[in-house]
């Protein structure tokens, strides 16, 4: 009973700070929310990287309402002299506890300085392939081309290999097309260069390549180098292989596939 008094006498004595202390803590969040609201809005005005825009917007929400819980700590009595003091040390621990936090922190502050990638292009990295939606504090949020979401720590984008097949404006398309051993090659070679040069997204500079790669086990591949701009790589890459198989069934052109002749002996 003794113990339930002073809590009563105490609730007493700080209400009106503890009421205080709520109210600043809810107004202060709603504050911090409008505030970073509107920072994004004036950085998307001025053209700010998109990548730095998510960063930012994450890293001050967090350290605004620290500083909020902080101050609302002072106003109901809590010492904060010795609050700091046992802040530092419960930090220094906390810090050698989560160092790949920390990496993932400091992966993403060298990914907005560097820019290996931005928001809205396609990578492959971490084993991981699709477009960046976000760059955050600590992680990469990817969208696959099936629509799923991956989220990559920060820490081994910026340290490890990363493919950025966006950055570059042109791309080179590479074919492999197998046709039967009998078949005229230069009349196939004919076929495929006509198709290539029929369509427009396809350029000339450099110019297209079509050389005989291999003799293989049951076919003669073909090789097929074309450039075109990287947003039209994967349709240029799907039209060819659609018009070169129609075009070989209408000219008789034999597309082969693996087979196994079986002799038996009486």
């Amino acid at each position: 009973m003794e113990n339930l008094d002073q809590v009563y006498m105490w609730i007493v004595q700080n209400g009106i700070k503890l009421i205080g202390a709520i109210v600043v803590l809810i107004v202060g969040f709603w504050v911090v929310k409008v505030f970073v609201r509107q920072l994004v809005k004036l950085m998307k005005k001025r053209n700010v990287d998109a990548g730095l825009v998510s960063f930012s917007k994450s890293l001050l929400s967090i350290l605004l309402k620290i500083m909020i819980v902080i101050s609302v700590m002072g106003m109901v009595g809590v010492e904060m002299t010795s609050f700091i003091a046992v802040l530092g040390a419960a930090g220094l621990a906390v810090g050698l506890a989560f160092q790949g936090t920390l990496s993932n922190f400091a992966g993403g502050v060298i990914i907005l300085l560097f820019k290996p990638f931005k928001v809205g292009e396609f990578i492959d990295g971490q084993g991981h392939a699709g477009t960046v939606k976000e760059i955050q504090i600590f992680n990469t949020v990817l969208t696959t081309p099936d629509n799923k979401v991956v989220f990559i720590p920060n820490g081994g984008l910026a340290t490890g290999s990363l493919i950025n097949y966006s950055r570059q404006e042109t791309r080179r398309v590479d074919w492999k097309i197998g046709v039967a051993y009998g078949a005229d090659y230069k009349k196939v070679r004919e076929i495929i260069l006509d198709i290539i040069n029929a369509d427009s997204r396809v350029m000339h500079d450099p110019e297209v390549f079509i050389g005989l790669g291999e003799m293989a086990d049951s076919s003669v591949n073909i090789v097929v180098r074309a450039w075109t701009k990287t947003p039209d790589y994967w349709g240029l890459h799907f039209d060819v292989n659609e018009r070169v198989y129609e075009t070989f069934n209408k000219e008789g052109i034999e597309i082969p596939f693996p087979q196994m002749d079986v002799h038996i002996k009486q």
